[in-house]
């Protein structure tokens, strides 16, 4: 193998992905099978950091963003699986004077940043999927994807590109780990302190067709429209957590969006699902080269932006892994945590 990559989400397939196309011998490495930890989930809002206070986080985000459709488009075509993208935009309640001038400030800074690409206006609530104001930010940005299905379909690209796949097999050429939370926990420093952390979620899945209509996010809740006729609620963000099934703060969760979008109520629950998200140190995602650990790489801590900043973070690794390339972000790079002494 040219490369050996520990971990079947996101990151670990989208890099694989990356790297199968321009040629190399790819192994993916997970006992767990494909999207069997936080990347296995159903919400799926790719949304932006709101354009203001820019920096490298956010314009490696907006990167991400707007080449994500011909991305996922290539996964689809090759290996013949669905991601179930779509660039369908984003509703967000303005609920008092302040937000709305706040929102109008907002806009400007669209304009600039996201200049011909994308739009971030202040408009009257559709009535048929209003967040609960007569006013709304809407944005041209956001995408939605089926986040299990974007799994599978990458998997099925990377088979067809002659890559591997498998629960277990020898480790060859250079190692890239995208071990989710997990990993990041065990990565420690001399000092004994972790890489980062895991953070539960949960979220449901209802049926309702409103697979035309853009996701809402209202009371910090994403509701996102799938193409199968679902919508999905998400997710909680729990520090604190002693198992990894679903509890009351998801029917929580439910009662909120309902109150906050009448169009929810009596909506069947299709699904309930809980994950552990990993959760870098920094909040931004961890990639690059493992300090100390010659030929062995990093990419990790996607969060609530993994499946985002996936598209940008598989082209960057595999530009660093296959050319020795380095166009990594500061926020994003793992040298500044060196010495990393242990980890999986």
């Amino acid at each position: 193998m040219d490369v050996t990559i520990l971990g079947a989400g996101v990151f670990g397939l989208g890099c694989a992905w990356a790297m199968a196309r321009r040629g190399a011998k790819v192994r993916v490495v997970d006992p767990n099978g494909v999207g069997a930890g936080a990347s296995g989930g159903i919400v799926g809002a790719l949304a932006p950091h709101v354009p203001e206070q820019w920096n490298d986080k956010k314009a490696f985000q907006l990167d991400s963003l707007l080449m994500a459709r011909d991305w996922w488009k290539a996964v689809a075509e090759v290996g013949g699986g669905d991601p179930g993208y779509a660039r369908t935009g984003r509703l967000q309640p303005i609920p008092d004077k302040a937000a709305h001038a706040l929102a109008m400030e907002r806009a400007v800074g669209a304009a600039t940043l996201w200049q011909e690409h994308a739009t971030w206006t202040v408009e009257p609530a559709p009535q048929e999927w209003s967040p609960g104001t007569p006013t709304v930010i809407r944005d041209t940005l956001s995408a939605r994807i089926h986040p299990r299905r974007a799994c599978e379909a990458l998997a099925s690209a990377i088979r067809a590109t002659g890559g591997e796949i498998v629960p277990s097999g020898d480790i060859g050429g250079f190692v890239l780990h995208a071990t989710g939370w997990r990993g990041l926990t065990a990565m420690r420093d001399d000092r004994g302190r972790t890489a980062g952390t895991g953070v539960k979620g949960q979220a449901a899945l209802l049926r309702l067709d409103r697979r035309d209509l853009p996701q809402l996010y209202a009371h910090g809740m994403h509701i996102v429209p799938h193409s199968d006729g679902t919508v999905a609620i998400g997710s909680t963000s729990e520090r604190e957590f002693a198992d990894t099934s679903t509890d009351d703060r998801l029917d929580d969760l439910l009662a909120r969006a309902c109150t906050a979008v009448p169009a929810l109520v009596g909506a069947e629950v299709l699904q309930r699902w809980a994950g552990v998200r990993p959760r870098a140190r920094s909040r931004a995602p961890l990639i690059g080269a493992w300090p100390g650990r010659d030929g062995h790489f990093v990419a990790n801590g996607g969060f609530k932006i993994g499946f985002g900043v996936a598209p940008k973070v598989a082209e960057v690794m595999a530009d660093l892994i296959l050319s020795g390339t380095d166009n990594i972000p500061d926020p994003f790079r793992t040298d500044h945590l060196a010495p990393w002494v242990s980890g999986v």
